[in-house]
């Protein structure tokens, strides 16, 4: 199979919350992969597809939580949602590339 992704993914398992941008209602999920590009977050409660969210998380190795923009690139109610991130900081960008380098 071609991979066709942009960037390198990181195989992942860290709790994260997540807001429909401008809401203060949380939900919960697990992020399972991760890269400079995006992440798929399995959740029992995934977003419409276009929705502008922004994921709270403590990424690996940092001390403070992140709020990353992203927006909901597919969603399915069974398994969870594609995310796409909206513009990082250099901080968040830093955290996301020492992980994705260190995946296999």
């Amino acid at each position: 199979m071609v991979e066709l992704r942009r960037y390198q993914r990181a195989p992942v398992d860290i709790a994260v919350e997540f807001a429909a941008k401008g809401s203060p209602k949380r939900s919960s999920g697990r992020a399972k992969d991760l890269s400079i590009g995006g992440m798929f977050v399995q959740t029992a409660t995934p977003l419409p597809f276009g929705s502008e969210i922004v994921v709270h998380v403590v990424l690996p190795g940092q001390k403070a939580p992140m709020a990353l923009p992203a927006v909901v690139r597919w969603s399915r109610a069974t398994d969870g949602m594609g995310l796409q991130f909206g513009l990082l900081g250099a901080r968040e960008t830093h955290a996301i590339t020492e992980l994705t380098s260190k995946a296999p």
